[in-house]
């Protein structure tokens, strides 16, 4: 206890015993019993108060026994259904759950994953009807949750992922032993099955469009078969196949013709053999939407730069897109009409007749500065911005602006990727209204200086971006998620809204035209007031009728951020119309599109054993069944790593919590009450 407290207290009973004192003894030469005991009982009250007061605290130590844990994570995904395993994969984890032995040793958690991961209640039956599986995401996430203490991890499985990356190459940390069970047949049945199918989800009219299908093949003997694509009852293209356990896998390429316009749902088949007892594998759908336009870009240029060849490749990830690159020397001014947009890089005094063929016929263009740029030049020959450039040069960092309303766009968190560079000097906008998609930061310091700005003016659009070797941010996005694909779609979005010349509508939705089963549905709007300005307070409605039964879902729109979203899952495959409405302005919006069948979760027929056995061995584990638990019970029993641990803990506790003292205190007060009315003092 502090000296503090020692010190306090001691007054606390001196200043006690000096009040009864005088209260009771001082002028009282024969104070009698009575006297005595009415004294004492004073003194305990006024002490006890003061204690009160003062309110020291006596540190106490608490020891406390922690099991070590034991995680069940349970496969709740149709494919454990669909191989009829769902009664014995929840008795097994019921018989780990409620084993005596291990109920006492360890600290039992329950955990069921398909695309996510929960924990499952007490008495709770998994259903089994997760459309996707995601092991390796179950498998960081419960090592997440339990990196501070030792835990014996069991995966109950058929190893057959839909999502994620590779889990057998999953590797504990060292705190979490994994225990893999295999639930399933684990024997080769004979069964073709379409593993992959890439096409492309545009085409063009009259045209052809390439589809690649990989067939695989499991069994024990050499067999053909046919696969076919088909589109209805008609046969577009057909080939003999014949795969064996040596050659279990094709890869069929052919070509088929767009012939009209907009979507056609086709049909990719293996025909079953006799020997096949699963089915459900041997089709795949997918749909092609045929369009007849194509967006031209040109790329001008006096200089060579990194910047030019990222930007084509960008731009044309998406199909619709074609990219020319042309140095301004080599150009024909007269073929600025062919092209939807004009991308001016770093322009200089040889730019003159571009720029007066953008102004008299309205093109919509992008100009991208940086060191090269002649500024001079630049203020002259526009009106939307200057730059009073030095021959020094700057670096800038993009931060995203959440507010800006023209299109929807992702934060790549642009404020972590390389900067740009261009000339240093103030800069100056003119008359014509512009939005900013990112804002400049300098030198750690956030500025409303825009980096990328799009003018509207009628309807041609302008952008500019300030700043040179954005290809370094395309490299940087790759890095991060080892695709193009974020960066791509973000140019993507902004070279369509572009070259759009269409007038700017009040409500616009953004939706892709095909979804597959079991994914899920966001349908995203955007809603502008007269001004054109994001309106949060719009009231949407959203309707969702299927062509083929009619049934019909409805709901509202929530604001987002600033976009309007409706979420939906689980939608039955077919062709669905949807109709968005805005309440009060009543603007609609119309459209469709379709889900096609695709319920991947049904396409195994057997455990994925290899899989299994390779995070068996990078967790220095063994293999374990269903039919077998005792042997999991038994080796979870004897593993040494698996003891619990005695902590010890030490509170202070605040003297005010002793309700004894509380009972003692009215005690004292009620005795003394009595005594004085059983002599009469009151």
């Amino acid at each position: 206890m502090p000296v503090t407290n020692v010190l306090l207290i001691t007054l606390a009973a001196i200043f006690a015993l000096g009040f009864v004192f005088f209260k009771y003894f001082l002028g009282n030469k024969n104070p009698g019993q009575s006297t005595y005991i009415l004294a004492g009982l004073r003194f305990f009250t006024i002490f006890i108060l003061l204690l009160l007061l003062i309110n020291p605290g006596f540190k106490q130590l608490e020891l406390e026994i922690e099991k070590p844990g034991l995680l069940i994570a349970v496969d709740g995904s149709s494919s454990i259904a669909h191989l009829e395993k769902g009664d014995s994969v929840q008795q097994m984890a019921n018989v780990l759950q409620e084993h005596p032995e291990l109920k006492e040793r360890f600290n039992i958690q329950t955990y069921t994953f398909g695309q996510e991961i929960r924990k499952v209640n007490q008495n709770e039956d998994i259903d089994f009807k997760a459309s996707q599986t995601n092991i390796s995401s179950a498998l960081r996430d419960l090592e997440h949750l339990n990196r501070t203490s030792q835990t014996a991890l069991v995966l109950l499985t058929d190893g057959n992922q839909t999502l994620g990356e590779d889990y057998s190459y999953f590797k504990n940390r060292g705190n979490i032993g994994v225990f893999p069970v295999v639930v399933g047949d684990t024997t080769a049945q004979t069964d073709f099955y379409i593993s992959n199918l890439n096409v492309n989800r545009y085409a063009f009219l009259n045209n052809n469009f390439p589809v690649e299908t990989i067939v695989n093949y499991s069994g024990k003997q050499e067999l053909e078969t046919r696969f076919e694509i088909r589109q209805g009852t008609t046969v577009l293209y057909s080939r003999n196949i014949k795969l064996s356990p040596e050659n279990s896998s094709e890869v069929i390429s052919t070509t088929l013709p767009a012939t009209r316009l907009g979507r056609t749902v086709y049909e990719a088949v293996v025909v079953p053999v006799t020997e096949e007892t699963n089915v459900l594998n041997n089709s795949r759908k997918f749909v092609v939407e045929v369009i007849d336009e194509r967006t031209s870009v040109l790329i001008l240029s006096s200089i060579l730069h990194p910047d030019l060849g990222a930007l084509k490749k960008a731009i044309e990830s998406n199909e619709q897109r074609e990219v020319s690159i042309v140095t301004i020397k080599d150009f024909q001014i007269n073929k600025l009409s062919d092209f939807q947009l004009i991308i001016i890089y770093q322009p200089n005094d040889s730019f003159i007749p571009v720029f007066e063929e953008i102004r008299n016929n309205n093109h919509s263009s992008w100009i991208i500065t940086g060191t090269q740029t002649n500024w001079n030049f630049l203020n002259a020959a526009q009106e939307n911005f200057s730059r009073n450039a030095s021959s020094q040069t700057q670096d800038f960092f993009g931060t995203y602006n959440p507010n800006y309303s023209g299109f929807q766009f992702e934060d790549l968190e642009f404020d972590k990727l390389p900067p740009l560079e261009d000339r240093f000097g103030n800069m100056q906008f003119g008359g014509t209204p512009f939005s900013a998609l990112l804002y400049q930061k300098v030198e750690g310091v956030d500025t409303k200086d825009p980096l990328l700005a799009v003018f509207e003016n009628n309807t041609a659009k302008q952008a500019a971006l300030f700043g040179e070797n954005i290809w370094k941010w395309r490299a940087q996005s790759y890095l991060e998620t080892g695709t193009f694909e974020n960066f791509d779609n973000f140019i993507s979005k902004l070279v369509q809204f572009l070259a759009n010349t269409q007038k700017k509508e009040r409500l616009s939705v953004n939706l892709e035209p095909v979804y597959l089963q079991g994914e899920n549905l966001q349908i995203e709007a955007l809603y502008f007031d007269r001004n054109y300005v994001f309106d949060p307070s719009g009231q949407l409605e959203i309707k969702l009728e299927n062509q083929e039964s009619g049934e019909l879902v409805a709901g509202a729109m929530l604001a987002s951020a600033n976009r309007y979203v409706f979420e939906i899952d689980n939608l039955v495959p077919g062709e669905y119309s949807y109709e968005i409405k805005e309440i009060k302005s009543r603007i609609l919006k119309r459209g469709n599109f379709i889900v096609i069948e695709n319920n991947i979760e049904q396409q195994f027929t057997s455990a994925n054993i290899s899989a299994m056995k390779n995070l068996a061995e990078n967790n220095a584990a063994s293999l374990y069944f269903l039919n077998d638990p005792e042997s999991l019970i038994k080796r979870l029993m004897t593993e040494d790593v698996y003891v619990s641990v005695q902590k010890s803990r030490e509170k202070t506790l605040p003297l005010i919590n002793w309700k004894i003292l509380l009972f003692f205190l009215v005690l004292s007060l009620a005795a003394e009450w009595f005594m004085r009315k059983y002599f009469g003092l009151i």
